[in-house]
């Protein structure tokens, strides 16, 4: 869970660094840079109240697995975009599965650990989010160095892979125990 919570919040500050770069090997303007990076936040934030409805209606497992994988898909099609308007969609899908991603590990901590632990663990998962974040502008520029822009999205899809992995096969699979609707 840990390792799908770094990467998208490692992936709300890692775009900052690379504003420059973007702008130079897209041909982008300034307000499409900054676009790249305000999309994903936007579309992180605004559906998470959603995403954990999600959760609590097909199980916490299935929404944070479908959510990863999404994450990684958009991705790949960031480091592949031909230019801003493209690399500005993918960024909005990667908020929109990174939404899917954030509020099922909260969920799932809550169900795997007890009383007496779920407060270490929180710790853990709040210090790796907080990690990530601080860690975003640095690790962004060294990728940024060594592989120019697109490699910020392309280690994404190698760290998303492994953790969709060891999440498939070490999460329970929760299922609710009534029926949840969604209430729009």
């Amino acid at each position: 869970m840990c390792v799908g919570f770094f990467i998208i919040c490692l992936d709300a500050t890692v775009v900052n660094v690379a504003v420059p770069d973007i702008r130079a090997s897209l041909g982008a303007s300034l307000n499409e840079a900054v676009r790249v990076n305000s999309a994903y936040v936007l579309c992180y934030a605004v559906p998470l109240i959603l995403a954990r409805r999600l959760g609590d209606r097909y199980g916490p497992k299935r929404i944070f697995l479908t959510g990863l994988a999404g994450f990684v898909t958009a991705s790949l099609a960031c480091a592949l975009a031909p230019g801003a308007p493209v690399l500005i969609a993918a960024r909005v899908v990667q908020g929109l599965a990174a939404a899917l991603i954030a509020p099922q590990t909260m969920a799932l901590i809550v169900h795997l650990f007890p009383a007496e632990r779920r407060g270490r663990a929180l710790g853990v998962w709040g210090a790796v989010g907080g990690a990530a974040m601080a860690a975003g502008p640095v690790i962004g520029g060294l990728l940024i160095t060594w592989t120019g822009s697109r490699g910020i999205f392309l280690v994404n899809i190698p760290v998303g892979v492994i953790g969709w992995i060891a999440a498939a096969r070490l999460l329970p699979d929760r299922r609710p125990a009534r029926e949840h609707r969604l209430d729009l």
